[in-house]
């Protein structure tokens, strides 16, 4: 028996149909919601992924300012761009896209975005306030995680959940949200020893490192949920998750789709958070 697909569809379509409502309250209100993307690269994948964002928030009433930097642009320059968009009234919501130019750190220059418009959850303030517990906007790849999870009514409530990879994106902010949803976590990394038994002794698999086909069967218990976040490019133009699904599915009891999994959660919550920035 194959593994029950957990689809994002339905999910991302609830939350974009209520953020549109939102925003059009808001701007029938005086403001309109207005998110700024930052991108210093001429990488075509990155560009893909910022035309989809700028369609799907003109579709839900908000305001997409693509702000070009350049593949060049000096680290001062982004820091600085960003600052000033952190200062303008009128922008609620900023991203700064990756990959970034040479020399240019994420980790680094996100701390200029100001964490009421971090709403990626880029900042190191914002991702402090989630470990704590205080009111910040989450990762939103990190968020969706979670409400993929709840929208297909999978208990967490001490379930052992094991997340593969702790990048500062996914991996470390979804472990504190499914500790806030009160499950038992194990984060695993390239340096955990005997990784499937680790994996394979969890309800719960989150799969986030960034290796195509990376999980497989070995790695899942029967009737095991595995979300998988990943999102590689392959040869032929699409994209492989971190899950090998053929080897997966036929062990798992659900798993997410990639793609159709995470990803349309993604968006659709950053688009949410932005129209939360702007008081809505």
């Amino acid at each position: 028996m194959s593994a029950a697909v957990l689809s994002g569809k339905e999910l991302s379509a609830a939350i974009r149909a209520e953020t549109a409502e939102r925003a059009a309250a808001l701007t029938a209100a005086g403001t309109e919601p207005r998110l700024a993307v930052v991108v210093a690269t001429a990488d075509e994948s990155s560009a893909w992924y910022v035309r989809s964002i700028a369609k799907a928030a003109g579709k839900a009433g908000i305001t997409c300012d693509i702000v070009d930097l350049g593949a060049t642009a000096s680290p001062e320059s982004i820091r600085a761009r960003l600052a000033e968009l952190s200062a303008d009234e009128r922008v609620h919501g900023i991203i700064l896209q990756t990959p970034l130019p040479a020399g240019a750190s994420l980790q680094e220059l996100a701390g200029a975005i100001a964490f009421e418009k971090d709403v990626d959850g880029a900042n190191p303030v914002s991702l402090g306030r989630l470990a704590a517990g205080l009111p910040a906007f989450a990762p939103a790849t990190a968020e969706a995680v979670v409400r993929v999870l709840e929208h297909h009514t999978i208990e967490l409530t001490g379930r052992h959940v094991a997340v593969v990879g702790r990048s500062m994106v996914v991996g470390k902010p979804v472990a504190h949200l499914l500790l806030n949803a009160n499950a038992t976590v194990t984060v695993c990394h390239s340096r955990t020893r005997e990784l499937a038994a680790v994996t394979s002794a969890a309800d719960v698999v989150v799969a986030a490192v960034g290796r195509a086909g990376m999980v497989t069967a070995d790695h899942v218990a029967p009737g095991a949920v595995v979300i998988d976040v990943g999102t590689n490019p392959t040869e032929d133009g699409g994209l492989a998750g971190d899950v090998d699904a053929d080897s997966v599915s036929g062990k798992a009891g659900a798993l997410t789709p990639v793609p159709g999994g995470v990803g349309p959660v993604t968006t659709a919550l950053l688009l949410s958070h932005t129209v939360r920035a702007a008081g809505g």
